[in-house]
């Protein structure tokens, strides 16, 4: 009987022989070698956080089978742009990869008139990371027990209330930017550094309310000194299941805000080279760990085809352009 070894060389010749007649050798030869040094994931978000949690687990996952050393390095501040840099700067091989949320890809691009990137040409997006929706927070003692209730009180007292995000042109921020647009409302954006100091001054009641995820408003819910009214996905999370959608909770019944990150890699790879990184992300994303992960940040799975992901960003980009445009917001 022919050994393994040998057995696995024969197949691997058949295989490069194959390969070759269908004019696929370099290809396939580059996604069998890959990776053949250490790999960065760039991320533009600090340690600790949600996304660096997955990330993390993700890089632990492609060490063990890709036998390379995966890092995690985390580059934030501003507005992502010192991440971008650096992977701008990186190798353009396939052996950095980069973390972008759909900020990067989808709204920066209508608040900016000049980006110091370009979404088209500097990134090839490969797969989401994860999604989450974002709740209605309001104080424990908030007089509102509905999106409906902020909705009418909004309309009574055009300009009173208030909501806040940590920055102009985040999906918290341009979230309830679209609730204003849908309802005809107007409300007025407190800007917070920190997302600890947002979410006290909701329980509070220093600001009327504000979109948060598990992730970033739950350790106060849990506390008790939140509440969550409703969250902005299509259906209710099954984490809170408890909590109903904006539509069963007296607002728009369209109404969605949707959070998601995703791993990009530089433009121009080898097809096999980014189907191999590609589907060993995906198999890391199916794993207990980071279904688990998931749990604790209120985090959903999003597996979906390239060419759906890439219809889903350019989905996302005309809604948020619709929405920075009828806002007037710029960072400009």
């Amino acid at each position: 009987m022919a050994s393994f070894h040998h057995m696995t060389r024969r197949t691997a010749a058949l295989a490069l022989g194959l390969a070759a007649t269908l004019g696929l050798a370099p290809q396939w030869a580059a996604a069998q070698q890959f990776p053949t040094k250490p790999v960065r994931i760039i991320t533009p978000f600090p340690v600790g956080g949600g996304p660096d949690g997955v990330a993390r687990i993700v890089a632990d996952k492609l060490s063990k089978s890709w036998g390379q050393s995966v890092v995690v390095e985390n580059r934030p501040g501003g507005n992502g742009f010192i991440a971008i840099d650096a992977f701008k700067r990186g190798a353009k091989d396939g052996h950095d990869l980069i973390v972008l949320d759909n900020v990067h890809l989808a709204a920066y691009p209508s608040l900016f008139k000049k980006l110091p990137y370009d979404p088209a040409k500097d990134f090839d997006p490969l797969l989401p990371l994860f999604k989450a929706y974002f709740f209605f927070t309001v104080g424990a003692d908030s007089k509102y027990k509905t999106v409906g209730d902020i909705i009418a009180d909004a309309k009574a007292n055009p300009g009173k209330l208030n909501y806040g995000s940590w920055s102009i042109g985040n999906p918290v921020h341009l979230g309830s930017e679209l609730l204003e647009s849908m309802t005809g409302t107007q409300m007025e954006h407190v800007v917070f550094k920190e997302t600890t100091q947002l979410y006290t001054s909701v329980s509070t009641g220093d600001l009327s309310f504000a979109l948060g995820t598990a992730a970033t408003a739950g350790p106060l819910q849990r506390a008790g000194k939140l509440r969550f009214l409703a969250v902005t996905g299509p259906q209710r999370v099954a984490s809170y299941a408890d909590v109903p959608t904006v539509g069963e909770s007296g607002g728009p019944k369209d109404f969605e805000v949707t959070g998601w990150n995703a791993i990009a890699v530089p433009p121009g790879l080898p097809a096999a080279v980014t189907d191999k990184i590609r589907k060993d992300i995906a198999d890391a994303l199916a794993s207990p760990e980071v279904l688990e992960k998931y749990k604790s940040f209120g985090y959903e799975p999003f597996p979906i085809s390239r060419d759906q992901f890439a219809q889903f960003i350019q989905s996302e980009s005309r809604r948020f352009g619709d929405v920075i445009r009828k806002a007037n917001v710029s960072l400009d």
